[in-house]
């Protein structure tokens, strides 16, 4: 079963994928892109060919995570979401330009990821990591893989008016 741990920058995905090393097989986007000649530098980015990726993945038992995942043909689909205003001061600390933060932000707000990841048909859960640590996050993870999957089911999540708020 090929699994995506999706969802804007910043949400905690590579950090909470830590913690399910132990018990799963996981990589990242970056690295299967790399691995199998489908990405190109561009500056520190490794921009993703995902139609070559799609081509030539390898990977029937494993997590994939990465904020493109989810484009992946993946049998189940995890998002991470986080507060708005939460991923405002997570993508700061990491020197995001302020272009990039709105529109990550907003990319956050009105959904985006969930939006692509309900048009694959697939089962798409959805977690809120605003205020679970990495570990939590990991821990609700492994209990959707587990079929525990009440509460995390998609859609439960809306910052929709955050986004009125800055107008």
């Amino acid at each position: 079963m090929r699994i995506s741990i999706t969802g804007s920058p910043g949400t905690g995905k590579t950090s909470a994928s830590k913690f399910l090393k132990d018990r799963y097989t996981v990589y990242s986007v970056r690295e299967l892109a790399e691995k199998y000649g489908c990405g190109e530098q561009n500056g520190e980015e490794v921009l993703v060919d995902i139609e070559c990726l799609n081509e030539r993945l390898e990977c029937e038992d494993c997590i994939i995570e990465g904020h493109l995942s989810h484009l992946l043909n993946p049998d189940i689909i995890i998002i991470l979401r986080s507060h708005p205003e939460t991923l405002r001061k997570r993508l700061e600390s990491r020197g995001y330009s302020d272009e990039k933060l709105r529109e990550n932000m907003e990319a956050e707000a009105i959904d985006i990821i969930l939006e692509e990841a309900l048009e694959t048909g697939k089962p798409v859960f959805e977690i809120d990591s605003t205020e679970r640590s990495a570990e939590e996050t990991a821990e609700a993870i492994g209990d959707i893989l587990k079929g525990k999957t009440e509460g995390y089911e998609a859609g439960n999540i809306d910052w929709s008016e955050v986004v009125l708020s800055w107008y």
